[in-house]
């Protein structure tokens, strides 16, 4: 198979330049490949916020669920029955342990953001409870605890919160308000 030969034609300084058989992308040809990609990311990227949404929500359950087992831990090892009013309580590992109750990433701070979820942890404070293996002070335990986890963007619409029955409850506004340290909320059912 033989090709032709493209043409070539002089330019006005007469330097020859051809006109056929050019290889390469025209303007059109790159239009239309970022015409393609602009319409598959507008129909995937709904479904990505989504999936990150989830995986967001699934994090945020798990913490809840972590905390639970961190509060009856400190219930039944260092706070003789009572629970621990914080986070950072939780954090902090009992004398001659090096281990907390929960990890760094949870009882840093009262309240932490964990994969779009702001967590926090509260239990009113009885004065006839023992102080801890960990250096709380006498009376600031409390007899039950509730904790919460609310989306940090607004858009999100899952609301976590757990107290000391151990049930997670989900609701589409903040139920951390609402959730008492013992028994069912007002709002919102049992995430199952």
């Amino acid at each position: 198979m033989n090709r032709p030969e493209p043409k070539a034609a002089p330019d006005r300084a007469g330097a020859r330049y051809t006109t056929a058989g050019t290889r390469g992308f025209a303007l059109v040809d790159l239009l239309f490949v970022v015409g393609v990609i602009s319409v598959l990311s507008l129909i995937a990227l709904p479904r990505m916020l989504l999936a990150r949404q989830s995986a967001g929500a699934a994090s945020a359950v798990g913490s809840l669920r972590t905390i639970n087992s961190a509060q009856l831990t400190f219930a039944l090892t260092c706070g003789g029955g009572f629970y621990a009013p914080n986070l950072t309580t939780l954090g902090r590992p009992p004398a001659g342990s090096r281990e907390p109750f929960i990890g760094p990433s949870l009882g840093a701070a009262d309240s932490v953001t964990r994969s779009g979820y702001v967590i926090q942890v509260g239990a009113t404070p009885f004065a006839g409870a023992p102080g801890s293996c960990n250096a709380l002070p006498l009376g600031a335990a409390g007899q039950a605890f509730k904790a919460g986890a609310d989306p940090a963007e607004p858009q999100n619409q899952r609301f976590f919160a757990t107290n000391a029955n151990g049930q997670i409850f989900e609701h589409n506004a903040s139920i951390f308000a609402a959730m008492p340290e013992v028994g069912e909320p007002p709002v919102g059912h049992v995430l199952r």
